[in-house]
């Protein structure tokens, strides 16, 4: 087998395995932001007065985005686990620019 035949095998363990850890990413990061947001409104934790309206406008950027990376995926014939990594892509970098944007606020009130 060639050098560039070598290349062009596709990990699909690899794939799969690298998947599976940006999905659990996904949904840690997403309970983070949901939490920090929850006590943001709750008045515990440092939130911009637009956040409220941001956390719904997201969700459908978001998801469009994600739609069109999967659909752009699927019909350049990719398998399902690279449709699935389109589509978890977009999604992992908006929770974690929310995650770390959120983290940086803080605590409205020092701890006892």
């Amino acid at each position: 087998m060639s050098k560039s035949q070598a290349e062009s095998v596709p990990s699909i363990p690899h794939d799969v395995l690298k998947l599976g850890f940006d999905l659990m990413w996904l949904g840690a990061e997403s309970q983070a932001v949901i939490a920090m947001r929850l006590m943001g409104l709750g008045g515990l934790w440092h939130i911009d007065a637009d956040e409220p309206g941001l956390m719904v406008l997201e969700k459908h950027l978001g998801f469009a985005e994600a739609t069109g990376a999967a659909l752009a995926a699927a019909s350049l014939g990719a398998r399902f686990d690279q449709v699935l990594s389109a589509a978890v892509e977009p999604l992992r970098n908006r929770t974690a620019a929310n995650a770390r944007r959120l983290s940086q606020a803080g605590l409205r009130f020092a701890a006892i």
